[in-house]
């Protein structure tokens, strides 16, 4: 099992910027698949990006397109989410997940997760 812990949650203006860091506590942190998701009040958790081991494959949900980034440092065992022009729908829970296998959004199928970090953002 994966140790995450994430980080950089926060309360930001609309049209805003965040950046959210995954850091894994584990040597073989390469050999694993990245997701983030969000969940809102009231909402099931949703799958937002997701970076693969060796950061050739990323998928992210359309809500978030060209405006998040996911990207992902080995050496630091950790991934990012950049996260731009934030608007008040963004507003939710974010959680890292890891997996072994390939990039989903399906967060059934990640076995690892961090306790999350709250981003809101205010209009």
């Amino acid at each position: 099992e994966v140790q995450l812990a994430e980080s950089g949650g926060g309360l930001v203006q609309a049209g805003g910027s965040l950046r959210l860091s995954c850091t894994a506590s584990i040597f073989t942190f390469a050999e694993y698949t990245v997701g983030w998701f969000r969940q809102a009040p009231g909402k099931e958790r949703e799958g937002v990006s997701c970076i693969n081991r060796s950061a050739r494959s990323s998928y992210y949900t359309d809500s978030v397109k060209g405006r998040f980034t996911i990207s992902r440092d080995n050496a630091k065992n950790t991934v990012y989410l950049q996260m731009n022009d934030l608007k008040p729908e963004d507003t939710a829970v974010y959680y890292c997940a890891a997996r072994r296998d390939y990039c989903t959004g399906t967060a059934s199928l990640f076995g690892s997760w961090g306790q999350g970090t709250q981003v809101t953002v205010s209009s």
